[in-house]
C-alpha cells in the first residue's frame, strides 16, 4: 500500500494530521539533516498505523518534503 506524505521538519511539536486515507501531513521536530526528519515521520507514521518504523520505505521523495511510503 502506497501512502503519500507532506513532513514539515523542524516544528515545535510532533504531530501527525490524516487528511485523506492515503494523505498524511506530519510535524516533526527533527531537523533536514542527514535523514533525521525521515527516520522521525517514519516512526511517528508506524506509531500511527501500528506498524514497524523498520517495515515502512520511502518510495519517492527521500530529499523533498512530499513523500511516498510503501507500508505492508
Amino acid at each position: 500500500m502506497l501512502i503519500k506524505l507532506r513532513v514539515h521538519p523542524g516544528a515545535k511539536t510532533e504531530e501527525i494530521r490524516r487528511k485523506a486515507p492515503d494523505l498524511f501531513e506530519i510535524f516533526v521536530r527533527a531537523p533536514a539533516e542527514e535523514g533525521r526528519a525521515n527516520a522521525a515521520c517514519l516512526r511517528l507514521l508506524g506509531r500511527e498505523l501500528g506498524i514497524q518504523p523498520g517495515r515502512i520505505r520511502i518510495v519517492k521523495g527521500g530529499k523533498s518534503p512530499s513523500k511516498i511510503v510503501e507500508v505492508p
